[in-house]
């Protein structure tokens, strides 16, 4: 994946983009990374996208320290971005899904709503502030919110 995304990542200095294969829980070594300090402007804010990336991270990790570390290192006016699952209002069958992760090297780690808007402390929140996915500036109002 790595050598693919290497060579899809080459194009104009209006364009430029880079790869960085290095683990979340070094915010450190991301930050400091040569590749990103090539092709971000650190003096301008930056848009942090954790998708679909810090249910992957147990309480041990410590995410919400992660993320303000990342935040902290970014310029002011910086956007943060996150997906999650969450156990609320969970479809049937969940557990199972959880309990297949639980076998693996990433566990899957479902937090309520209360939690995930924890990552966004010392933040100004944008309307529609930390939603579910289809009520995040939905095009059409979903027809029953309790399902979606």
């Amino acid at each position: 994946m790595l050598a693919y995304a290497r060579a899809l990542l080459t194009g104009s200095e209006q364009g430029r983009t880079a790869y960085l294969a290095a683990d979340l829980r070094d915010p450190g070594l991301i930050l400091d990374a040569a590749e990103l300090r090539g092709v971000l402007d650190f003096h301008r804010p930056i848009a942090l996208f954790l998708v679909a990336v810090l249910h992957f991270l147990t309480g041990a990790d410590q995410p919400r320290a992660l993320v303000r570390r990342l935040l902290d290192g970014l310029p002011s006016g910086s956007y943060l971005v996150v997906s999650h699952a969450t156990g609320d209002q969970a479809p049937p069958g969940v557990g199972a899904i959880v309990e297949t992760y639980a076998t693996t090297a990433a566990p899957l780690v479902l937090r309520g709503l209360a939690d995930v808007c924890r990552f966004f402390d010392g933040t100004d929140v944008l309307d529609p502030g930390v939603v579910r996915l289809p009520l995040w500036k939905p095009d059409t109002p979903p027809t029953d919110p309790e399902t979606v």
